[in-house]
C-alpha cells in the first residue's frame, strides 16, 4: 500500500510541472514591465503549487470515499445475485409447496337433481361456484389465510339422508416451515367452527357463510397431489358409472392397457341404496399394496379416513363389500405387466336389519343369523337387532358362532363389533374356532353394530335354545368357550374346548406302566421313555384316529408318534415324513471359548458362533436393528406380527433382511422385502396371533448355504414335555434397563413351561401361546428379540425345529415371569396355505 500511495503522489507532481511550462509560455504574449512579469508569473506558480498541495492532501481521501463505494456497489451486487439465487431455489420453492387436502359434507334443505352429477352441466357449475365462493370466504377470514389458495369441487351426488353430497379439493400453498399451521385437524376445525356458531335445537346442521351444512358429516384428510392431478376434471384416468336401478349387475372390466397408472372409478348409485362391489379375480404382483392394489373408498375422493377395503395380492375367490351409501370410489394402482381386475357393482336397497324371532322348546338348532349383507363383508357402518321369543322362562338362547367371540366391553373401544345384550355391552373378535354365547333370559334383545375402521369380515351364528340351569347335557364339561365336551376328555391332552380350558390346572397323570389300565396319551410316543420297559415308544407307527396329539401323513392317515417329522426315521407308509427335510442342520464353526463366551450377556445369554443359528435373521427399520425373524425356505421369514402391524411400520420399503450374520454390520446377505402376511386375527392388545410372513424380493444365492439355512417348521401334533431344553437368540437388549445392543448374536438356553404354569403367571394366555423360561428369570428374550425363532431339537442330534416366536413378556429377567412366545405348531397350515399360493 506504501508503494501505491508514493506513485500516486509523483503522479501529481508531473501534472503540476506541464501546468506551469504551459504558463511561462503564454506570458510572452502579454505587454508589461519585467517586474510585474516576474511577479505575475511568481504568484501564479505559487498558487498553483498550493492547489496541487491541497490536491495532494486530498487524493487518499478520495481514494478511501471510492474504494468504499466501489466495495458497496460490489457487496450490492452480490447480494441481489444471491437473494435472486435463494428465491429462484429456495423461496420461490418453498413458497410452491402445495398442501392438498380432501374433504366432504352434506349440505342439507337443498334437493338433490340428476344433473348434478354431469360436472359439464350449468346446473353443477352453478351450485359448485356457490360452494366453492362460500368455502373460500370461510378460510380467506381464517388464521390460515395468507396460506389458502383455491377450492375445487369434484362431485356432487345425491344423499341417503337426504341433501347434496359435497366432495371437494382445497389446496394451501405453504413454506415447508410453516406446514404445521395448516395440520389437517386444523384445516378441518376451521370448518367445523364457522358451522358450530349457527347451530340451533340440538340440531346437527348449521350455516356455513348461509350455506345448510351437517357439522357431523364433515371430514377433510390430507391427500396426495397425484391423487388430486389424477382425479382433476378432464383426467383421462377417471371413469364414471350410475347404478339407477337395483339388482341389476353392472360388469367392471379393468385390463393391463392401465399399467403404469393410478386410475380411479366412481361409482353412484339411487338415493335410498347402498353399492355392492364383487371383486371376481384379480391378478396383480403382491406387494404391500406399495406398488399394485386395488383401493375401494366409501367416497368419490381418494381420502384416508374412508377406506372400505384394500386388495394387496391376487385373489381368485369372489369378494364382495358393501358401501355404507350411495357412493364408492375404486383406486388402481397398476404396474406394467399383465394385470386383470374382473367383477361387477350393483345398487342394493338398504336393509332394515330387524328380526323377532320366535324359538321352540326342543333341542337342536333352530335357524341362523347373519351379519348384514352375509356373505359380503361387513360395512364400515351398519345395524342389526334380533328379539328372540322363548316359550319358557326355564329356556334361554345359546348362540353358536363360528369364528366369532363375545367378551365383555372394557375401557377399550370394540374394533370388531359392538353387542347390546340386555344393556350389557360386549366386543366382537374373530379367532378360528367356534364358541357359543349363552343368553339366559327368556326374551332377550341382541343388538349389533358395525364398529370397525373399514370392511371387516362376515359372521353367522346358529341359535338353539338351552336349559339354564343345566347348560350343558349330563356327563358334559362346561368350556369357557361355551362349547360342552364330555367329561371323561377333561385332562386327556387334546384341547377338546379350543381354548385349553379343560387341560389346564390339571395335576401330572400317573405313568401307569404296568397293569391293564391304558398308559395317559401324554405319555405314548412322545419320543421320550416314560416306562422302563419302554412300553410306550413301541408300536407308535401303528395307524390311529386322527386327533390334535397324532401325527398326519401325506396320505391323510393318522400315526400315534407325535413328532415324526423329519426324525431320519420312515414313519409314515408313504414316507412323507421324511420330505422336505433340508432344514434346522447347522454346521457351526470353531466354538468360543468360556471366557469369551461370557463377557457380552442378554439376560444370561452367551456369544453364538459362527454358523450355529443360520436362520437366525435381523430385521432392520430405516437403517436400524428393530426385530428378528427366521428363514423358512430362500425366500420367505417369519416373524411376530406386532413388529409391523403399525402404519410406519408397515411400509417394506424401510425395512431389509440381513441373514447369514453374526456380529452386527457383517450380514453375508442383505435383501430388500416384498412385502408382510400379517395374521387376519392378529390382536395388538393381547398379542394373539402374532405371527406374520415376510416375502423377500430376491432369494438368498444357494451359494452362501453354509451361513444361511432354513429351520425345519413344526407338524402341528408336535409337543414337548414340560421341562424340554430350547434355545433362544437375538440381538435384543442384555436387560430392562440396558440402552446398548450387543454386537454378537447371543444365545441363552431355556426351558418349556406347562401351560397351566404360564395361566399362573400371566393369566391371559391363549392356545395359540406358550412360555419358556427358567425360574430365576437370568434367562430370556427381552426388546430387540422379538420375531426372533425359540429353537428346539426333538431329540439330541436331531433336527432344529421353530417351536416358538419371540413375542411379549413382563420386563426382561424378571423372576417367575418367562418369555411368552407364538406357538408355531398352531401355524403350521396357515404358513404353508400362504407360502403355497403364492
Amino acid at each position: 500500500m506504501e508503494t501505491a500511495r508514493e506513485e500516486s503522489a509523483r503522479g501529481s507532481d508531473d501534472d503540476a510541472a506541464q501546468e506551469d511550462t504551459t504558463s511561462v509560455a503564454d506570458v510572452s504574449v502579454e505587454v508589461a514591465t519585467v517586474d510585474a512579469t516576474l511577479n505575475k508569473l511568481c504568484r501564479r506558480y505559487n498558487g498553483r503549487r498550493r492547489r496541487a498541495k491541497k490536491i495532494k492532501k486530498k487524493n487518499p481521501i478520495l481514494d478511501l470515499q471510492n474504494l468504499a463505494i466501489l466495495i458497496t456497489v460490489v457487496v450490492f451486487v452480490i447480494v441481489v445475485i444471491m437473494w435472486s439465487l435463494l428465491w429462484v431455489f429456495i423461496f420461490r420453492r418453498e413458497s410452491n409447496s402445495g398442501v392438498y387436502f380432501a374433504g366432504m359434507f352434506r349440505v342439507a334443505n337443498v334437493e338433490f337433481i340428476p344433473e348434478y352429477r354431469h360436472a359439464d352441466s350449468s346446473e353443477f357449475v352453478s351450485m359448485a361456484n356457490r360452494i366453492q365462493h362460500v368455502i373460500t370466504s370461510v378460510y380467506r377470514t381464517s388464521s390460515v389465510s395468507r396460506l389458502y389458495k383455491q377450492t375445487v369441487i369434484s362431485d356432487l351426488s345425491n344423499n341417503n339422508q337426504g341433501g347434496v353430497l359435497v366432495h371437494f379439493w382445497m389446496i394451501f400453498v405453504v413454506p415447508h416451515l410453516k406446514t404445521p399451521s395448516v395440520c389437517e385437524d386444523c384445516v378441518s376445525a376451521i370448518l367445523k367452527d364457522s358451522v358450530h356458531m349457527s347451530l340451533q335445537n340440538r340440531s346437527s346442521v348449521g350455516f356455513l357463510q348461509g350455506l345448510p351444512v351437517d357439522i357431523d358429516s364433515i371430514l377433510v384428510n390430507v391427500a396426495l397431489r397425484s391423487d388430486y392431478s389424477s382425479t382433476a376434471v378432464g383426467s383421462q384416468c377417471v371413469d364414471k358409472l350410475y347404478a339407477g336401478v337395483p339388482d341389476v349387475s353392472i360388469p367392471l372390466n379393468v385390463f393391463s392397457s392401465w399399467g403404469g397408472l393410478s386410475c380411479y372409478i366412481k361409482l353412484t348409485s339411487a338415493p335410498g341404496s347402498v353399492i355392492r362391489l364383487t371383486v371376481k379375480s384379480f391378478r396383480i404382483d403382491p406387494s404391500d399394496c406399495v406398488y399394485d392394489a386395488l383401493t375401494v373408498y366409501d367416497s368419490l375422493l381418494p381420502m384416508r379416513g374412508m377406506i372400505l377395503y384394500r386388495v394387496c395380492e391376487s385373489v381368485s375367490a369372489p369378494i364382495s363389500l358393501v358401501s355404507t351409501s350411495n357412493v364408492m370410489l375404486l383406486s388402481f394402482r397398476l404396474t406394467q405387466g399383465n394385470k386383470i381386475f374382473r367383477g361387477h357393482f350393483q345398487a342394493l336397497m338398504e336393509e332394515q336389519c330387524m328380526n323377532t324371532i320366535a324359538l321352540p322348546a326342543g333341542p337342536g338348532d333352530a335357524g341362523v343369523i347373519t351379519s348384514p349383507f352375509f356373505p359380503s363383508l361387513l360395512p364400515r357402518q351398519c345395524s342389526c337387532t334380533w328379539m328372540f321369543q322363548m316359550p319358557s322362562g326355564a329356556l334361554g338362547v345359546a348362540l353358536r358362532f363360528q369364528n366369532y367371540m363375545l367378551k365383555l366391553k372394557d375401557l377399550q373401544n370394540c374394533e370388531h363389533g359392538w353387542w347390546k345384550i340386555n344393556e350389557i355391552i360386549y366386543c366382537g373378535n374373530y379367532i378360528d374356532y367356534s364358541t357359543v354365547f349363552r343368553i339366559p333370559a327368556q326374551n332377550p334383545e341382541v343388538v349389533f353394530r358395525c364398529s370397525s375402521r373399514s370392511a371387516d369380515q362376515s359372521f353367522n351364528a346358529t341359535y338353539s335354545s338351552y336349559n339354564t340351569s343345566q347348560p350343558c347335557p349330563e356327563g358334559h364339561f362346561l368350556c369357557s368357550t361355551g362349547l360342552c365336551v364330555e367329561k371323561f376328555r377333561r385332562c386327556d391332552g387334546l384341547d377338546d374346548c379350543q381354548d385349553e380350558s379343560d387341560e389346564m390346572f390339571c395335576s401330572k397323570p400317573p405313568k401307569i406302566c404296568g397293569g391293564l389300565s391304558p398308559l395317559h396319551p401324554l405319555y405314548i410316543c412322545n419320543g421320550e421313555t416314560d416306562c422302563s420297559s419302554g412300553k410306550d415308544e413301541i408300536n407308535c407307527t401303528q395307524e390311529t384316529s386322527c386327533s390334535g396329539v397324532s401325527y398326519q401323513c401325506g396320505n391323510g392317515a393318522c400315526i400315534l408318534k407325535k413328532n415324526a417329522k423329519c426324525d431320519g426315521l420312515h414313519d409314515c407308509y408313504d414316507r412323507s415324513d421324511e420330505k422336505d427335510c433340508a432344514c434346522g442342520n447347522p454346521t457351526a464353526s470353531k466354538r468360543v471359548s468360556d471366557s469369551a463366551a461370557t463377557q457380552q450377556r442378554i439376560v444370561g445369554g452367551i456369544n453364538a458362533m459362527e454358523g450355529e443359528w443360520p436362520w437366525q435373521v435381523s430385521m432392520h427399520f430405516s437403517g436400524q436393528m428393530y426385530c428378528g425373524a427366521s428363514v423358512l425356505s430362500d425366500e420367505w421369514l417369519l416373524s411376530a406380527a406386532h413388529c409391523f402391524s403399525k402404519e410406519r411400520l408397515a411400509d417394506p420399503r424401510m425395512w431389509m433382511a440381513h441373514l447369514g450374520m453374526l456380529n452386527q454390520g457383517s450380514a453375508k446377505h442383505v435383501a430388500e422385502i416384498r412385502r408382510f402376511v400379517v395374521h387376519e386375527y392378529y390382536n395388538a392388545r393381547n398379542f394373539d396371533y402374532d405371527i406374520a410372513l415376510v416375502q423377500l424380493k430376491k432369494a438368498w444365492p444357494s451359494s452362501l448355504e453354509k451361513y444361511i439355512q432354513p429351520i425345519c417348521l413344526p407338524a402341528p401334533s408336535q409337543t414337548f414335555t414340560e421341562g424340554h431344553r430350547c434355545w433362544v437368540t437375538g440381538w435384543g437388549y442384555r436387560s430392562e434397563q440396558d440402552k446398548i445392543l450387543p454386537t454378537v448374536l447371543q444365545k441363552a438356553e431355556v426351558s418349556i413351561i406347562s401351560q397351566s404354569e404360564c395361566k399362573r403367571s400371566y393369566g391371559a394366555v391363549s392356545p395359540r401361546m406358550l412360555c419358556a423360561g427358567v425360574p430365576s428369570g437370568e434367562q430370556d428374550a427381552c426388546r430387540g428379540d422379538s420375531g426372533g425363532p425359540l429353537s428346539c431339537q426333538a431329540h439330541s442330534g436331531g433336527r432344529w425345529f421353530l417351536t416358538g416366536v419371540v413375542s411379549w413378556g413382563s420386563g426382561c429377567g424378571r423372576p417367575n415371569f418367562p418369555g411368552v412366545y407364538t406357538r408355531v405348531a398352531k401355524f403350521v397350515d396357515w404358513i404353508q396355505r400362504h407360502i403355497q399360493n403364492l
